[in-house]
């Protein structure tokens, strides 16, 4: 499970900035709108501390981290569901992505432009939703236009199919995200089926001055962080320009760069643990023999066989059992061997709910 993540926001508010650096995809930035004119996509390897410690200890020279992939498509703007700018034809690829990443833009510098006059977190966050929404209304009455044809004739999977998606564009018209359905509701399960875009979880990026990451925020970040709270949402402040300069230095001098700012981590370590967060995903590691290391991403609450799955499919279906240790006991024990000896390498049946962390060897019939 590879963590998909869909880069939205106005134009010029860093979004390609943000992609380059966080990426080092080489997406075209420039100051003017609608830079970005193809999706662009990059797959960055989630940096994990843990990783490297347990290849050490398990004399194991290759490591394999999990993965996030960015797709950053063009700026919207009001209107864009109408055509206006480039329209939302982008948006659907985005429609597959785990969760939407808005990036609002929250520094001040004259020398680029803001369509809209002025930086004002609130007034571009709405824009946004309101064009997603707008997108999404289409999406869902055309859903429902299809299946009441079919409906009609009596079908009763159809009719509960058509009632719910007929649920979800009263929703939607009424000026609510797909999202604040009730969680217990078809008509949810319907929208999140239909990969609506308000359906997905949202994480705010305040991009902002480098000052204010050393400052300790700014009022345009903490309005956004007000606004992030109150939809239930996650927010996280990244200077994109500042990542973009990280991103051209080695790990060593990025990180005296950072220290130098009072920084103790990148904008990409921060934007991937509030993802997590947002979408309560745990990472857990295998060490296969002699070959390799690697993380793999679950979600929170998965059991053993599932983690399996994402190792491989045939893990899953011929499961016998896990055998685990929490990666602060490998730590503090050395060795597998020795975690072994001191009964901390536990056998696991299929029950077992995977916890962060945990070094996990599946045994399983072929």
């Amino acid at each position: 499970m590879s963590l998909s993540l869909g880069l939205v926001g106005l134009p010029n508010a860093g979004k390609s900035t943000l992609f380059n650096a966080l990426t080092q995809a080489g997406a075209q930035v420039a100051n003017y709108p609608f830079t970005t004119i193809e999706p662009n996509v990059g797959v960055v390897p989630v940096p994990d501390e843990r990783l490297a410690v347990i290849a050490h200890l398990t004399g194991i020279a290759q490591a394999v981290p999990t993965t996030v992939e960015f797709v950053d498509i063009a700026g919207l703007v009001r209107g864009s569901s109408q055509g206006e700018g480039l329209g939302n034809q982008f948006l659907g690829h985005i429609r597959d992505v785990d969760a939407l990443v808005m990036v609002i833009r929250c520094f001040s510098n004259p020398d680029v432009v803001h369509m809209y006059g002025g930086v004002d977190p609130a007034r571009d966050a709405a824009i946004l939703a309101t064009e997603l929404l707008l997108a999404d209304l289409a999406t869902a009455e055309r859903q429902v236009e299809k299946v009441e044809k079919t409906a009609k004739y009596g079908d009763k999977s159809l009719q509960a199919q058509y009632l719910a998606l007929a649920r979800v564009r009263d929703h939607l018209a009424a000026g609510g995200p797909a999202r604040t359905l009730p969680t217990d509701s078809p008509a949810l399960a319907a929208a999140s089926a239909s990969n609506l875009l308000t359906a997905k979880p949202v994480l705010y990026v305040a991009n902002v001055d480098e000052s204010n990451l050393a400052e300790g925020g700014s009022p345009a970040v903490e309005a956004l962080e007000r606004l992030a709270a109150a939809q239930g949402a996650r927010s996280v402040a990244i200077s994109a320009t500042l990542e973009a300069e990280v991103a051209e230095l080695g790990a060593a001098d990025a990180a005296a760069y950072l220290a130098t700012l009072g920084l103790a981590e990148s904008g990409l370590v921060r934007l991937v643990r509030e993802s997590y967060r947002l979408l309560d995903l745990v990472t857990f590691f295998t060490a296969t023999g002699s070959k390799e290391v690697r993380a793999w991403t679950v979600r929170r609450g998965a059991k053993a066989p599932e983690a399996a799955g994402k190792v491989h499919s045939d893990m899953e279906r011929g499961f016998i059992r896990a055998e685990v240790v929490a990666y602060q006991q490998l730590a503090v024990d050395g060795s597998l061997a020795v975690a072994r000896e001191r009964g901390h390498l536990r056998l696991e049946g299929r029950d077992y709910v995977v916890q962060d962390g945990d070094v996990i060897h599946f045994r399983f019939n072929v």
